[in-house]
């Protein structure tokens, strides 16, 4: 959109410039960093230390979403008068949701369809589920309150669900 409002005030020969060179400063500053944020959130190929890292790079990016969707409904059900552990265990069920989606679409290279991966899923994350609810019981009973305690909970799941994801979920 710049370039083109843009347009008008470059000399004759700089029209037939490619868009990148015409572009303003901050659009071309723009447009590298959806380029850099595309070609890091493509979904992993090839094998060795560096797919595994930017794979696992990709759960831990994507996780920030089912985080920010189990923590926003688990907000909102605690602000509604809801216990810690089951507000916990609905926005975890949230948060699933859209690990699954963002896991199965650019996270993972499935070799089964998405009914078999569902499937699947459910099974983990019932485990998931199960260890998140019994973990934040026993911080929380512990004595730590409910939002260190569901951090602490949410990493120390993180590895354990890459790898349950990596080797039986999505194979």
């Amino acid at each position: 959109m710049r370039a083109v409002r843009a347009a008008h005030r470059l000399p004759c020969g700089a029209r037939n410039l490619p868009l990148a060179v015409r572009l303003e400063p901050t659009a071309r500053r723009s447009a590298s960093l959806a380029n850099l944020a595309r070609a890091a959130l493509r979904r992993p190929s090839g094998s060795g230390a560096w797919h595994w890292l930017h794979s696992f790079s990709l759960h831990v990016i994507t996780g920030f979403a089912a985080v920010a969707a189990h923590y926003a409904l688990m907000y909102a059900l605690l602000r509604g008068g809801l216990a810690p552990v089951p507000a916990s265990a609905v926005g975890f069920l949230a948060g699933a949701l859209t690990r699954f989606v963002l896991s199965y679409a650019h996270v993972f290279s499935p070799t089964v369809g998405m009914p078999s991966a569902g499937v699947r899923f459910v099974v983990a994350i019932a485990a998931q589920l199960a260890a998140n609810s019994a973990l934040l019981a026993a911080l929380t009973q512990g004595g730590l309150p409910v939002w260190p305690a569901q951090v602490l909970t949410t990493v120390l799941l993180t590895v354990v669900n890459y790898l349950v994801y990596r080797w039986w979920v999505f194979r």
